[in-house]
Parts: C-alpha cells; sequence; structure tokens
C-alpha cells in the first residue's frame, strides 16, 4: 500500500493500492527526489474523469510499469479537484507547450518543481501517433540520465516564459456600455442558431453567459439577449445532456445537437443550471424552466448531498454494465434500447416511451441503445400516461448498479449549491430546498471555517482537508452566503460573507492594481502564483469575487469592497469584446455594476406578516441584475440596509435605492415589481 492510503480525497484513495509507489502532493515528495536524484512524475486527475481511470488501469495498476516509475521516478498524484492551484499552474505549462490540455494530465518535474515534459493520456502500446506511455518514461529517463543540462535549460525557460505571463491590470477601469455591448455581439457571432448554444462539438452548458445575457435583457430590453439564453436553456434541457427521467446535467454533449453526453454529472455543472433555468423562469415564467430548475434541485438534494449536510462533487460517467463480468462502461446507467423498455413497461406502453424519449434500433449511442430525449411535439402525448411510464423507468434504473461518486465537498461548488438552492426554493414556495441550502452553509461555517475565517478547499465524512482554499472558494462561498441572507432575512450570513471578503481584499488583491490571485498571499509558493481572470466550468475566482464584493458593497454601503470590485472588473473591459464566452460570469457582474445594483430593504412588523413576507418574494422575483434585499423589522440591526426605514402607515413597505438615490417607500407589490423589473 503506498502513501495515499490516509488521504481524504476519493481520486487519490482509488490509487491507494497501485502497486506504484504513489506520493501526495508535499515537501517530502520533492525532498525524496532530491535526495535519490530522480525526476517527478506528477499525474494530476478527478475521480470521475474516464481517461483518468483508463491510464490507471492500463499503466498504474501494472506491475512492470510500476516497477519501473517506482526505480526511476519520483511519483506524485494530485487530485486537481482538491489542488486547483496545482492543477493550474502545470496545466499553463502542458498548454503553452502543446496546445492542448485535459487530464489525466501527466508532466514531468526536476526535484525543484520545475516541468520539462508534458501530455495527458498515454496508452500502453503506440496508437494513433502516440508514443506508449512506457516509451516515453523510457526517453525521460534517458534525457535526465544523459542530457541532465539541456533538461536544466528547458525546465528553466518554461518557468520563466510562465512568469512573463502575469496579467497587465494596471488602472482599468470596469466595462462600460460600449463593451457590454460588443460583447453581445461577439456572442452572437458565435451562437448556433439551429442548436442552441455557442461553437462546435463538445458543447458545454454556457451557464455563466446565459446569466449575463440575462441580466443585459433586463437591463436594457435587448429582446435578442433573452431569446439566446431561452432557446440555449430549451435546447439543453430536450437533449440527451439533460436526464429526463432523473433530472440533473451531465458534463457536456460530445456532439452539437446536445443528444450524447459525456455522462458524469457535476455538482457545479448542476447548481449553476439549476440558477440560471430559475433566472429564466423569473424572467419568461416558462413552464418548461421551472421543471427544469426544480428537478436540477431534487436530483441535487437526493443523489449529491451528504450525511453531513453539504454537496458531493461528482457522479462518475461510468459504471457496471450489469453482465456480470465487473466491466464499467459509460453511460452504462442511463442509456436504453426498445427492449429494455419493453421488459420494464410492455409492448405498448414501450413503443408509447420510443416515441416519447426518441429511443431507436438503430440508437442515438452505442451499440444500439438511445439517450432519452425530449421532443418538441410532447404535448400531443397523454400526460398521466408519461408520468407513469417515467416514474416506472426510473424505478428500473435505480435497480442497475449506479455510478460512482465523488463524495468530498468542496468549499466553491457549495457555494454554488446554496446560491441555487435558495434561490429555488424562495421561487417556487419550497422551503426544504431552503432548508437544504442552509444545511450546506451551516456545514461550511462549522467544518470548513476555521477561527480566523480561513477558508477549507474541502472535507469529506465530517472531516476537513488540509488543502488550503483558493480565491473561487472565497467567492462562491460569499455568494452563496449572500444568496441565503437575502431568502432568508438571517444577517448572521452577510456577516459570514464579510469576513470572507475581508481575506478576498488582504489576501487576495494586489493592492497596487486590483489585480486578483488564485492563491494567497501567504500560501504554499508554486513556480507561479496562479492567476486567470476567465470562466472554466465555473466562474473564475477572479470575477466570483468580484460579484460577492460588488453584491455585499450594496448590502453594506462599503466603499472599498465596492472599489475592489470595480479594479477587479477591469480585466472584463478588456476580455469581454475579444472572448464573451469566457467571461460570462464578469459580464454578468458588470451588468450589476452598471445597474447599481439596486438597495432593497423590506421592512415589517414581523417575518410572519403577510404584507411582509409579500413584498418579499416581489423583491426576491425581481430581475434587476444582480439586486440586494434585506428583510426585518424596523428595529432590527443585522442589516444596514434596514436602518432608520420605519413603516409606512403601520404596514410594511420596500425601499428601493441605487447610485445614492432612493424611490419613495411603497407598500403596494404591483409598484415594487415594477420599480425592480420584474
Amino acid at each position: 500500500m503506498n502513501r495515499l492510503a490516509h488521504e481524504t480525497s476519493p481520486y487519490l484513495l482509488q490509487h491507494a493500492d497501485n502497486p506504484v509507489d504513489w506520493w501526495p502532493w508535499s515537501a517530502e515528495a520533492f525532498e525524496a527526489a532530491r535526495a535519490a536524484n530522480k525526476p517527478v512524475l506528477l499525474s494530476v486527475g478527478y475521480s470521475s474523469c474516464h481517461w483518468c481511470h483508463v491510464m490507471a488501469h492500463e499503466s498504474f495498476e501494472d506491475r512492470a510499469t510500476a516497477d519501473y516509475l517506482n526505480e526511476h521516478f519520483v511519483n506524485i498524484k494530485v487530485d486537481r479537484e482538491e489542488r486547483p492551484d496545482v492543477d493550474a499552474v502545470y496545466m499553463e505549462a502542458v498548454q503553452a507547450a502543446t496546445g492542448q490540455g485535459g487530464w489525466p494530465m501527466t508532466v514531468f518535474l526536476t526535484p525543484d518543481a520545475e516541468p520539462f515534459y508534458f501530455g495527458t493520456y498515454f496508452p500502453p502500446a503506440p496508437r494513433h501517433g502516440m508514443p506508449s506511455f512506457r516509451q516515453v518514461l523510457e526517453g525521460v529517463r534517458t534525457a535526465w540520465t544523459d542530457r541532465r543540462d539541456e533538461v536544466s535549460e528547458v525546465a528553466g525557460k518554461i518557468v520563466r516564459d510562465l512568469a512573463e505571463r502575469e496579467i497587465s491590470h494596471q488602472g482599468a477601469q470596469p466595462p462600460g456600455e460600449q463593451e457590454l455591448a460588443g460583447a453581445l455581439l461577439g456572442l452572437t457571432r458565435e451562437y448556433d442558431a439551429q442548436r442552441g448554444g455557442f461553437g462546435g462539438a463538445p458543447k458545454f452548458p454556457p451557464s455563466m453567459v446565459v446569466e449575463f445575457l440575462l441580466r443585459h435583457h433586463a437591463r436594457t430590453g435587448a429582446e435578442g439577449a433573452l431569446q439566446m439564453a431561452a432557446d440555449t436553456c430549451e435546447r439543453m434541457a430536450r437533449g440527451g445532456i439533460y436526464d429526463q427521467l432523473g433530472g440533473g446535467f451531465a458534463r457536456y454533449s460530445v456532439d452539437r445537437d446536445w443528444v450524447v453526453p459525456h455522462f458524469e454529472k457535476m455538482l457545479y455543472d448542476n447548481a449553476l443550471l439549476c440558477r440560471a433555468y430559475a433566472h429564466l423562469w423569473r424572467a419568461t415564467g416558462s413552464e418548461l424552466a421551472r421543471r427544469v430548475a426544480l428537478e436540477t434541485a431534487d436530483f441535487m438534494v437526493r443523489e449529491l448531498r451528504t450525511g453531513e449536510g453539504g454537496f458531493a462533487s461528482a457522479l462518475d460517467a461510468d459504471s457496471d454494465d450489469g453482465t456480470g463480468t465487473g466491466k464499467h462502461v459509460e453511460g452504462a446507467y442511463y442509456v436504453w434500447t426498445p427492449a429494455q423498455l419493453a421488459e420494464v413497461l410492455g409492448d405498448e406502453d414501450a413503443h408509447l416511451a420510443a416515441q416519447y424519449f426518441g429511443v431507436t434500433e438503430e440508437g442515438t449511442f452505442e451499440h444500439g441503445q438511445s439517450v432519452l430525449q425530449l421532443p418538441r411535439q410532447e404535448g400531443v402525448f397523454d400526460a398521466e400516461r408519461i408520468e407513469s411510464v417515467k416514474q416506472r423507468l426510473l424505478a428500473a434504473r435505480a435497480q442497475r448498479p449506479a455510478p460512482g461518486r465523488d463524495d468530498k465537498v468542496v468549499a466553491a461548488w457549495n457555494g454554488l449549491a446554496v446560491a441555487a438552492l435558495a434561490e429555488t426554493g424562495a421561487y417556487f414556495d419550497r422551503p426544504d430546498l431552503v432548508e437544504a441550502a442552509v444545511g450546506a452553509a451551516d456545514l461550511l461555517v462549522r467544518l470548513h471555517l476555521d477561527d480566523h475565517a480561513r477558508l477549507a478547499r474541502t472535507s469529506r465524512d465530517g472531516k476537513a482537508g488540509a488543502n488550503a482554499g483558493v480565491l473561487e472558494d472565497y467567492g462562491d462561498v460569499a455568494e452563496g452566503f449572500l444568496a441565503l441572507a437575502s431568502v432568508t432575512g438571517e444577517g448572521v450570513w452577510l456577516e459570514f460573507a464579510g469576513l470572507l471578503l475581508d481575506h478576498v481584499l488582504a489576501r487576495f488583491t494586489d493592492p497596487e492594481t486590483g489585480a486578483l490571485y488564485d492563491t494567497a498571499s501567504d500560501a504554499e509558493q508554486l513556480i507561479r502564483r496562479p492567476q486567470d481572470p476567465t470562466d472554466n466550468a465555473t466562474p473564475s475566482g477572479w470575477t466570483a469575487a468580484a460579484g460577492a464584493l460588488l453584491g455585499y458593497a450594496a448590502h453594506t454601503g462599503s466603499e472599498p469592497h465596492r472599489t475592489a470590485a470595480e479594479r477587479a472588473l477591469g480585466v472584463v473591459r478588456t476580455l469581454g469584446p475579444r472572448v464573451p464566452r469566457f467571461v460570462g460570469w464578469g459580464l454578468a457582474v458588470a451588468e450589476a455594476l452598471l445597474d447599481g445594483p439596486r438597495e432593497v430593504a423590506i421592512v415589517g412588523p414581523g417575518a410572519q406578516d403577510e404584507k411582509t413576507a409579500t413584498l418579499h418574494r416581489t423583491a426576491l422575483l425581481g430581475t434587476a441584475p444582480g439586486a440586494v434585499v434585506a428583510m426585518g423589522t424596523p428595529e432590527s440591526d443585522e442589516f444596514p440596509l434596514l436602518e432608520g426605514r420605519p413603516l409606512v402607515g403601520g404596514e410594511a413597505a420596500a425601499y428601493v435605492c441605487r447610485n445614492f438615490t432612493c424611490d419613495a417607500p411603497t407598500t403596494d407589490p404591483v409598484r415594487l415589481k415594477s420599480a425592480l423589473g420584474g
């Protein structure tokens, strides 16, 4: 057994029984490499990564390969979800050297952690122009032994090149009307008008871009922005990327039509999409958006919530194919053949289900299997009968071997889930969803926050991990706490958000330029301090922090927080018109800044007062970008926005302000709705 047996990461634990003598990322591992004068093999992946499992089975479980690795290398295994900083630094090097990246990531380092050779997946035998993993290992060993000076020169040059990639941010102003209009134009050019979404295959759910489009429409009335958001969301919801039986979204579609997904289900995708669909419903009243938001929320609570109240990271793409051979196959849990439908439903209902879900003899996936989809003409089917079919298929699917679950709790992704569940629960009168959000937030405070309000990146089984939180953890958790404060009227969540954002100002921000770093100033020093303002599968830490800083400033009137948000958004002024698909959340935050954001105080005689509740719900349903909501009694000291705000005529009242100007208070929900664009 290697050194991974005592780690908390499920991905690392999957490799604990490998014959490879793995180390976790640690100073001790590099000291061992230095003492033995060996290069380091750094292997980075994550538990729901299909090709990570393939390479592990082919190479890391192979005794001969392991013996060679153990003799000639010091081998380090990293879970990219636990150490996004390590992943980011070396992925930048891989992409710079090869023009592409991905996982598993395979990097060879000097004992000083300087990279000199890169790759991703390597097969056990030469294939499709790729060398075998053993050939790579032998080549690296030869270079290390016979051409050490050349290796050192290459490694030094790579580190110098990475150091020169520091983002220039001096004096940048936040984006204005012109830049946001330019971003919308850029998105229009990349929009797939036939299929929804942006770009070609593989096609990823553009959650943050949808949020920008909805906010832009709310602020400007641009119908084209709303149309792109609504059509994209409809196509995704009707495609195979959405689980038509159990709710929730797969990671991405391998084709342009959203038909065949990569079947892993990630917490972050589902949290972001749940919130996006809830916001789409808020803007349009779409019944499809309402259903998908609720089904996705229910999926997260049902299948990802842990015993401690947090949310697990992911469900694997692969699962046992049920043939008794133990073979794991991608998508086995989700796909159907006509014969399988008949076995569960009988011939008549199987024919109906095949028509409804697009299941064919040829199949839409592999080996005559089909991924369930939803046709546009579902209204011609009997709704009650279809619901019966769905429930029977769901029950039958539950008897199949389930995909594995990565049950580590990642702070950032739980922050996204808190925001999504709190708002979805409030919009649709589902207090159980709000309670689930509170439970996850409680876990983050109880387990992830230390006595100095510093965040741990992960936890598992009620135990906090050793890795420090990165910028996205602070930004996304603060965002979740701010949403929870608006929904529950409990000011303690605003207080916790403030504690986290104080760390952003003190430890993640360049005081000279306002630029943000992904790691804290006192974090472990890598070969480069990672810094990336562009979105990936989640909002970048940079723009997530900017959004939370802006929301907190709107709640409290804090000038330092607002100034920090404005300075951080300067990078969006540059990137927005050029690469709008990759700064969607930054553009969404910029929309909030241009709109104010609006500050709404709901003052009533008590939380149970019906008029207070009506005004509160009206405020939450307003579409004004990034609006913040505080609710309480005139005597409450939990929210600064409530200070000096009395009842009106003895009744609950709403106060709406922005840009240092306030409307007259109103007791009329209709007037409040009009004031907030709802």
